[in-house]
């Protein structure tokens, strides 16, 4: 079970079987499937898991529920409330072992997971030069695939966030190739709009309307709703004309909603960034 619901959380499995997710059974496997839930806009059930872990004995999966529990606060619009997460995951984090994890479910990753969720949560709420601070913190520890892409996803955003969109190219560029190398089909979607991102404020159109039409088809057949949204956001200030984006956005955070937990909603209805 556990190796299905790595590929689904870090590899080529992007619809997983139903029954994948319905029971898993050990603690690994919940925080993936809870990874996995949290891609498909399921909230609520993600929260379930990432809670229990998150208490748990074990520091590092405890720091990887929070880190992940985190991103999903975020993905709602709650900058404020990942912090705090993030902040925990850090200080169960410090100064962990254990082996190396291939996908970096290990102390070390935990470690550079919660420093680059500590950047996305400063600049989500405007603060850039602790964004920065802590970026360049967790840089030089990015050793494996996953956490050298995050950092280019964040990298990408502080430039942006930044007014720099023509420094935000090089780093998104590269966390494409490096999801793309991992096989990493749901990384690669999410670097494709971190890019078409960058490309369109350096008023680079024309690319960035490929990566946005690919991103969203493979996010829109896979259901995977908390990529979705976002896709149809870019496509609509591509095609500000098309009207079918705008209510696709609609569409796809109802969906969502239905699917988070109360917190989630709330965060998402005071939130600035979503738009609900």
């Amino acid at each position: 079970m556990e190796g299905e619901l790595r590929r689904a959380a870090f590899g080529d499995l992007l619809a997983p079987p139903a029954v994948l997710l319905a029971a898993p059974d050990s603690a690994r496997s919940r925080l993936l499937a809870a990874i996995v839930s949290g891609a498909q806009g399921r909230y609520a059930a993600a929260a379930t898991w990432l809670g229990e872990l998150g208490r748990g004995a074990d520091p590092v999966l405890a720091a990887l529920a929070l880190t992940t529990l985190a991103s999903h606060r975020r993905q709602l619009g709650g900058h404020a409330a990942a912090l705090r997460l993030d902040a925990r995951a850090l200080r169960l984090a410090s100064g962990a072992g254990g082996g190396e994890d291939p996908d970096g479910l290990d102390g070390r990753g935990a470690f550079v997971d919660a420093l680059l969720g500590l950047a996305a949560d400063n600049l989500g709420t405007g603060r850039l030069s602790a964004a920065r601070r802590l970026l360049a913190a967790a840089a030089p520890l990015a050793s494996g695939w996953r956490a050298r892409v995050r950092t280019g996803w964040v990298t990408a955003e502080i430039e942006l966030a930044s007014g720099r969109p023509e420094a935000a190219g090089a780093p998104a560029e590269a966390a494409l190739e490096l999801a793309t190398a991992a096989s990493a089909c749901r990384h690669v979607i999410k670097s494709q709009l971190v890019l078409a991102a960058a490309l369109i404020a350096a008023g680079a159109p024309a690319r960035a309307e490929e990566l946005v039409s690919a991103a969203l088809a493979e996010a829109e057949k896979f259901e995977l709703r908390s990529l979705a949204w976002p896709g149809a956001l870019l496509a609509g200030q591509l095609w500000p004309s098309a009207s079918r984006y705008r209510f696709r956005v609609d569409a796809v955070l109802h969906a969502v909603l239905l699917r988070s937990d109360a917190e989630g909603r709330i965060l998402a209805r005071e939130s600035a960034w979503v738009p609900v």
